[in-house]
């Protein structure tokens, strides 16, 4: 596994780092105005989806390795839903060095 602090990107590490620590004001702190995301190949509203994956229960990203730059990663994800699965993500960052969409789903 790679440690959050050892992510090249650094949105990307913030994001993790985020999730992991359960901190919702870094969470939106690290994303763009309006930003977006999809779960699965479907567009999801982003607050509701994370209040449901990550906040209520419990989501923890473990990376298990990254790619294009840091902004690709794979990762074992477990929340209180779930269990564990394997996921894959995909961020897309702006020029002032936050997360504009992500992407994620089973890897």
């Amino acid at each position: 596994m790679i440690p959050s602090s050892q992510l090249s990107d650094p949105a990307v590490r913030a994001f993790v780092t985020a999730v992991n620590a359960g901190d919702q004001d870094a969470f939106r702190a690290v994303l763009t105005e309006g930003a977006t995301m999809s779960d699965d190949g479907s567009d999801r509203d982003l607050a509701q989806w994370a209040e449901r994956e990550i906040w209520s229960s419990a989501g923890h990203m473990d990376v298990e390795s990254e790619a294009d730059g840091g902004r690709s990663l794979v990762v074992n994800y477990r929340n209180d839903t779930w269990g564990e699965m394997r996921t894959a993500w995909r961020f897309t960052t702006n020029g002032d060095g936050r997360i504009s969409r992500f992407e994620t789903g089973q890897a």
